[in-house]
């Protein structure tokens, strides 16, 4: 079936604002319903942007990149909720670029005040700017918010869907509509007469939809219950299709070389060796690299390793020293933010003890599974791509750009991701094979990226040193000050998105730390950005990763100066400034049987950090082994305001912590001679599986919060949750990441 297109046969928009706009302050172009990008074929009707209705079924369209976090499940689940239709016998279908599916879940993250302290009206003021996401294409998957994006929006659309096809059948019997009920995929008559979907659908396309009330919880069959994974089959039998696994007829598989010293200029190459390779047919020039092209995908590797280079150096300092040089001059200059500044945080209180400590964390690579790939074909009036991504209307611009096309020329078809982690947000391995099927038009062409070329040419999370003063009287913080220096992950993502990098004070580069839930008398964060062109941008739970550990740490290192147990201490400046926050650690708490003492041989240590609007709490338990330190136990509470899906939920948390712990030990990108020198997993390392806690227990709160993410929030406390574990077991506190430079782990 061939959806996809600028608009539809015929538009059919559902009348909320869920679904397709919203009041942007008087402005017409945000206020104004997007087009449905869905074209149906003959003989198919989309009543919606999401609800693709045909004679063999009903189609989903969940329009967000499915990376392994289950989104397509979660969004196919809330439609079917309303539409009274198993999951099971549901299509789902990523759907094609389009404005009408912007992120609506990002609204509260644009504030610059913590999300825990959020009113109802900065809450509506946050969902009211999300629909300016729609003027800049913010066709997005991250920051934790697909599920805050979808909840209402597939339920509204599902609704709307079921009493517009109640409207066509109601017409068809000559009965009234409140009359029908639906279930199993039909509307049922009360004399047990049965109209499927399919047989309504041309009908129902006649007819305005209708805006349905949504069910409420006390009478959901679905949500709130963990569903199977939609794919968890095709996974399992090898059947799923990646951007690596598409294969068309004809296709030439090539490979990616490009400069090292990232930014620098190609000055000249010599293909000859590569020429030689068997199964190698062409070097192609790409401008700053080339991409060997050949009938094999392994003879196309090794053809890009034996080509000659002439490179020119990158625009950023050379080495790990250098770089971090370059933050200490940060600290020195003028802050970008200071987002928290309650009290005095300069004088120290009479009577108090201080606390300092400096801290440091590296670059790291996003290191998905699959490495990036694209494939294109270049018909000549028409590109079509396959791109396993986060941002498909820029990654269609991208390729527009490339091949000197209209965007309407372009087909985008977004597959399945083997990881992302914000690395597929980006535009570049999608761009660089829309050049190369550019320059071989008519010849589909698979361009991939060996796992060397990814890892040495991320964006990557950036690194960041960090000066942290506090002080503490009467067991409890009465004063923190924190100065936080690295580069904008920001910036360079901005730029993506939206053509330029925002001025003013950058929330991302301090989130973790001024915006957790304690009551502090004196305190005050401030960040400060290092300006060079290495490529950094959003990595799994973006600044919460590096200041999760930093400010997590330091209150740790407080909780031991004022004699405190460490759990404690947290929850007496928790329980009045966030009772939500405080149930999650205090019910990590509980089901790890906290008790603040540890008998010899082993450690524990708690972490929490309030994240994507979500408070996660860890504990980490260590064992002294003759073998080395061993991860032995892990206790994870959480409360995303609404579990729509459990084992989801769990699956996210238990993934986001291991996610944390394998960079915390293992990890780091570091530079020598103006190139990153780590090229694969054996030494970019992370924890396996007889090195994983042998128990972890996950503990979900349902507060009634408003839904919440839950891919990201559980990878921040990981890092402070293991050090404050080490701490406890050693005495000895870590301060630099990766802890593997500092401690003996089991291997």
């Amino acid at each position: 079936m061939s959806r996809i297109g600028k608009i539809a046969r015929r538009t059919f928009l559902i009348g909320s604002a869920a679904i397709v706009g919203g009041v942007a302050f008087g402005v017409y172009a945000a206020r104004k319903p997007a087009p449905n990008p869905l074209r149906p074929e003959e003989g198919e009707v989309a009543l919606n942007p999401y609800v693709l209705i045909d004679a063999d079924g009903v189609t989903i369209i969940v329009p967000k990149a499915e990376m392994g976090q289950g989104v397509q499940t979660t969004w196919a689940t809330l439609a079917a909720e309303e539409l009274d239709i198993a999951p099971a016998d549901l299509r789902i279908e990523h759907g094609p670029p389009g404005k009408a599916y912007y992120n609506r879940g990002m609204g509260g993250q644009i504030l610059p005040v913590p999300e825990y302290k959020l009113s109802g009206w900065q809450e509506a003021l946050g969902e009211q700017l999300s629909v300016a996401g729609k003027l800049f294409n913010m066709q997005v998957t991250g920051g934790s918010t697909s599920t805050v994006d979808g909840y209402e929006k597939m339920r509204h659309a599902g609704a709307s869907a079921r009493e517009t096809l109640k409207e066509a059948a109601a017409q068809q019997l000559g009965v009234a509509r409140s009359t029908l009920k639906t279930e199993g995929g039909a509307v049922v008559a009360p004399d047990g007469t049965r109209l499927p979907y399919p047989e309504l659908a041309l009908a129902a396309a006649e007819i305005d939809p209708i805006v349905a009330d949504l069910r409420p919880r006390g009478d959901w069959r679905l949500l709130g219950r963990s569903q199977p994974r939609h794919d968890q089959a095709p996974k399992a039998t090898g059947t799923a299709e990646f951007s690596i696994d598409v294969r068309l007829e004809g296709m030439k598989f090539a490979a990616l070389k490009r400069n090292p010293y990232q930014g620098g200029a190609m000055n000249g190459f010599d293909p000859a060796d590569a020429l030689a390779i068997p199964g190698v047919e062409q070097v192609v020039d790409l401008g700053d690299g080339v991409a060997v092209v050949a009938n094999n995908s392994w003879s196309a590797m090794q053809g890009a390793e034996a080509v000659v280079f002439d490179w020119g150096a990158g625009n950023y300092p050379a080495t790990t020293d250098a770089i971090y040089a370059r933050f200490e001059e940060a600290l020195k200059g003028d802050a970008n933010s200071t987002l928290l500044d309650q009290g005095d945080a300069d004088t120290l209180p009479q009577g108090a003890q201080e606390v300092s400590a400096d801290y440091q964390v590296p670059y790291l690579s996003h290191a998905q599974m699959e490495p990036l790939s694209a494939t294109a074909i270049h018909h000549g009036d028409r590109m079509e791509l396959w791109s396993g991504n986060q941002i498909p209307i820029h990654c269609r611009a991208a390729a527009a750009e490339e091949a000197g096309l209209d965007e309407i020329a372009i087909t985008l078809h977004t597959t399945l991701m083997g990881g992302g982690f914000g690395r597929r947000g980006f535009t570049d391995f999608t761009r660089y094979a829309a050049r190369l099927a550019t320059k071989m038009q008519g010849t589909p062409v698979q361009l991939l990226w060996s796992r060397e070329e990814d890892m040495t040419h991320g964006y990557y999370r950036p690194g960041a040193i960090a000066k942290f003063r506090g002080a503490v009287q009467d067991g409890k913080a009465v004063l923190v000050d924190g100065r936080i220096a690295g580069q904008s992950a920001t910036a360079s993502f901005m730029k993506i998105l939206l053509g330029i990098a925002p001025a003013g004070p950058d929330k991302i580069h301090v989130e973790g730390a001024f915006d957790q839930p304690y009551a502090i008398p004196n305190a005050r964060i401030r960040g400060y950005l290092a300006k060079f062109d290495l490529p950094v941008g959003p990595w799994r739970s973006v600044g919460a990763s590096i200041n999760g550990f930093i400010f997590d740490s330091f209150i740790d290192e407080m909780a031991h100066a004022a004699g405190a147990d460490p759990l404690d201490f947290r929850l007496q400046m928790m329980r009045e400034e966030d009772p939500r926050s405080a149930g999650v650690l205090e019910a990590v708490r509980d089901i790890s049987g906290w008790t603040g003492k540890t008998p010899e041989g082993v450690g524990r240590g708690v972490g929490f950090c309030y994240s994507f609007g979500t408070p996660v709490a860890e504990v980490i338990e260590v064992h002294q082994t003759e073998d080395g330190i061993k991860l032995a136990k892990a206790w994870i509470a959480v409360d995303p305001g609404l579990a729509i899906d459990p084992a989801n939920i769990e699956a996210q948390m238990f993934g986001g912590m291991m996610f944390g712990l394998s960079a915390a030990m293992h990890q780091q990108i570091t530079f020598a001679d103006g190139a990153a020198e780590q090229m694969n997993f054996y030494d970019f390392d992370a924890v396996r599986m007889n090195t994983a806690p042998e128990v972890v227990e996950v503990k979900i709160i349902e507060s009634g919060h408003r839904v919440s993410g839950v891919g990201e929030p559980g990878t921040p406390p990981a890092a402070s949750a293991l050090a404050n574990a080490l701490f406890d077991l050693t005495g000895q506190r870590a301060r630099r990441l990766p802890l593997a430079d500092q401690f003996d782990f089991v291997v």
